[in-house]
């Protein structure tokens, strides 16, 4: 026991009351003065006023996000969006397109929509549906909407950035309000993404919400991930054609090791390559530059920037370095910079208008290189360690040079059996077998359009799924151009490939391709897509993709009006059961 010093006399109590504390308090243990001092607390607080209730919270401003994607770039940005609308006191909702109704958009607050192009100026074909209803006669007024548009594209195409372009003029037409200017960006696109981003939610946010700290209890310690930006070197397991000599084009099969990568993939993603320019057009290149070989450009030219398209911009861009009035004409005539353009690329533009630029100048030209993606032919179930990949290899004449893919001829010429390729996994959310192992599925496929197929097939050989497996396979000629045959053989007599249909297209005088299979066996479509089959669809967007399309319109028609045919269609995408996987 510890003696405690007793109550002063001058303490505000009665001389009596003192001598009593004093007879409490003076030999009492450490833990009953505590116990004494939390009672004695308590009895104060619960004696306390009640406190003055706080106000009520301010209702966060909503924010639609709303995205339009093809390859995943706009869907990630739009996750971006959310995160940093939520640290500036917005209630963000993310909306896929492909997923959206109109009456989303009536009393949305603030929409951000984050919009990608497709080939020559197409919505994403997931969004397709929504932008078509957006566009026409039904979508509702938006008084008291506000918009703004971050629109991606692609400017080597003639119409880049064209469906958020689009859609921008039609916020505006249904009397939403602009909140910020239109942006247009090309491959390009992460750093002024970002900027765009940051700029107009911070002068949408709300001035009186702060900073909000948002913290992930879930996430666990952070791995490095093969990423872009730092890929992962792939060594090259196996290396050889599959078409014969013969063939009108050379396509490879590639297999490569993800040992010690951490990489893992599902069937319907695809492994990006960060690809190399030729070595021989780079020498040209600077030999037209009219400068001495550099290694710091060398290895630029090389590596960063994409010296294998020419676009309307660069011409300007150009011109305007090199004071060159013939070319500065040139540039400003529709007609003339179109055809000039067409088939061209860097090392023309310096050939037909030769100055000798300093290459500081000459590289603020360039876009930088972008990767090159290609849809993953197996499944990790199969083939744990390892991903492959089916690649033709690109190779043309255009205005009197001979062209070579920048990926393709990289894998096919300067890389073989023990060399290296820089890789990395890019999702395709869109492009999955269905959850349900039973349901069927049809794989429409021409030339490396069958790569995600094998995918497929080997998942669910590996996870005994019992759908039946339909694969309609186009390609030139069959004895020279059947991909993966011997498997896709053996499959047919094992049953997982429950029906396989081909076109080869070369084979007869008159051209027959996957469309033609589609129409005479249109009855046998109906009939698994009534059993729930999901359809897919991989190969040329530019052609292909469009007759089928085309035809699948006019199967769905049955002999109603084409508008009849495009909304069933429109229905089967928004039910997720028509996936497209398209270059």
């Amino acid at each position: 026991m510890s003696k405690l010093t007793t109550v002063p006399n001058s303490a505000p109590f009665a001389p009596e009351q003192i001598q009593a504390l004093n007879n409490v308090i003076g030999n009492v243990s450490v833990v009953q003065r505590a116990w004494l001092s939390g009672f004695l607390a308590g009895l104060d607080a619960a004696e306390a006023k009640p406190a003055v209730p706080a106000a009520a919270p301010t209702e966060k401003p909503k924010l639609t996000i709303l995205y339009a994607t093809e390859s995943g770039n706009a869907e990630a940005l739009a996750a971006q969006v959310r995160q940093d609308a939520a640290k500036r006191g917005f209630a963000p909702k993310v909306l896929d397109m492909g997923d959206a109704t109109l009456d989303q958009l009536k009393g949305a607050g603030t929409i951000l929509a984050i919009v990608s192009t497709w080939g020559d100026g197409e919505p994403p074909q997931r969004a397709a549906p929504f932008f078509r209803a957006f566009m026409g006669d039904a979508a509702p007024r938006l008084e008291g909407v506000k918009f703004a548009v971050l629109a991606l594209g692609d400017s080597s195409y003639a119409q880049f950035c064209e469906t958020g372009k689009q859609v921008d003029a039609r916020f505006a037409a249904l009397g939403a309000i602009r909140a910020a200017y239109r942006v247009d960006l090309d491959l390009d696109y992460e750093a002024p993404a970002k900027t765009w981003i940051s700029t107009t939610l911070e002068k949408l946010a709300p001035k009186d919400a702060g900073s909000v700290i948002h913290v992930d209890f879930h996430k666990t310690a952070a791995t490095e991930v093969a990423s872009k930006t730092s890929p992962f070197a792939a060594e090259i397991i196996a290396h050889h054609k599959l078409t014969s000599e013969r063939a009108d084009s050379e396509t490879y099969h590639v297999e490569l090791s993800l040992a010690g990568s951490g990489i893992t993939y599902e069937p319907g993603d695809s492994l990006g390559i960060v690809p190399e320019n030729d070595p021989a057009l780079v020498s040209q290149i600077i030999a037209k530059l009219g400068i001495s070989p550099d290694p710091e450009l060398t290895e630029a030219l090389t590596s960063r920037y994409d010296i294998t398209t020419l676009t309307a911009k660069q011409l300007k861009d150009y011109a305007v370095i090199t004071k060159d009035d013939a070319l500065n004409a040139l540039a400003d005539d529709a007609a003339k910079r179109s055809e000039y353009l067409a088939g061209r690329q860097i090392i023309d533009l310096l050939e037909t208008f030769p100055h000798n630029i300093d290459p500081e100048a000459f590289t603020s030209l360039l876009r930088p290189l972008a990767a090159r993606y290609y849809s993953i032919a197996s499944s990790q179930k199969s083939v744990p360690d390892e991903a492959h990949l089916t690649i033709a290899r690109v190779a043309y004449e255009s205005a009197g040079r001979t062209r070579k893919g920048v990926a393709s001829s990289l894998v096919a010429d300067r890389r073989k059996t023990g060399g290296l390729l820089d890789v990395f996994v890019k999702p395709n959310q869109h492009f999955r077998l269905p959850k349900d192992a039973a349901a069927p599925i049809v794989m429409i496929g021409a030339g490396t359009g069958v790569a995600p197929y094998r995918s497929f097939l080997q998942e669910r050989e590996a996870t005994g799924a019992t759908g039946k497996n339909w694969l309609i396979f186009g390609h030139r000629h069959f004895l020279y151009d059947f991909l993966y045959q011997l498997e896709m053989q053996s499959w047919l007599k094992s049953g997982l490939l429950s029906r396989l249909d081909l076109a080869s297209s070369r084979d007869q005088p008159e051209k027959r391709y996957v469309q033609h299979v589609l129409w005479e066996q249109r009855d046998a479509l109906r009939n698994q897509l009534a059993k729930g089959a999901t359809l897919y669809l991989c190969g040329d967007a530019k052609h292909m993709a469009h007759d089928v399309d085309a035809t699948l319109q006019r199967i769905f028609a049955d002999g109603k009006d084409a508008a009849a045919g495009q909304a069933a269609l429109d229905a089967l995408i928004t039910a997720g059961r028509y996936k497209k996987d398209v270059y």
